[in-house]
């Protein structure tokens, strides 16, 4: 059974950590360039693979004994909050396009791209630690594979709007502040546990 507050909590948490990401700057120089249901298809796998990844990994954190769980996704979250201040804002990446407009192309392009700049990635990290924090790997998937999607979405279709009424810091900021806020109830947990 899917928990709807750990799916929106992921949600909210891996959102906001995505946002200020390369994906979202990717997605839109893809989608400015390409059909954007192609573009997404190719993202929307490269993610889901991602994902699937992630929750496994922070299922077997599970097989763990709580206490060192918790201290293990607070120092993780803290870690994670820290590269979110730390991040500089200019930081793009490089996009390679595909020669033609055919859906394979488009979608292979979307789709190695988010796969190899993701892979390791901070909300890789972070929907491990979540997954392994509350044992609830369906849940934790649907939130963040739905925040990741979403992201996507934003920086194929609206990205640079979005951007120009935001800013980025300020998003950067509050995925910190919440990354923070998990690392220590998570360590209070291991502590008071």
């Amino acid at each position: 059974m899917i928990s709807v507050t750990v799916t929106a909590l992921v949600f909210g948490v891996v959102f906001l950590a995505e946002l200020p990401d390369k994906t979202a700057l990717a997605g839109l120089v893809l989608g400015t360039r390409y059909r954007a249901s192609y573009v997404f298809a190719g993202v929307a796998a490269a993610f889901a693979v991602h994902v699937a990844l992630a929750v496994a990994a922070g299922s077997v954190l599970t097989l763990l004994p709580q206490q060192i769980v918790h201290a293990l996704t607070g120092v993780l979250f803290l870690g994670g909050a820290a590269v979110l201040l730390r991040k500089k804002d200019d930081d793009e990446g490089e996009v390679r396009t595909p020669e033609n407009q055919s859906f394979w192309k488009v979608f292979g392009a979307g789709f190695m791209l988010i796969l190899v700049a993701e892979f390791g990635d901070l909300t890789q990290i972070m929907t491990a630690n979540l997954a392994a924090r509350y044992d609830d790997p369906l849940s934790v998937g649907l939130g963040a594979v739905l925040a990741l999607w979403a992201v996507a979405g934003l920086g194929i279709v609206g990205g640079k709007a979005l951007m120009k009424r935001v800013p980025l810091r300020l998003i950067t900021r509050i995925a910190a502040a919440l990354m923070l806020a998990l690392g220590a109830w998570s360590l209070w947990e291991a502590i008071a546990g």
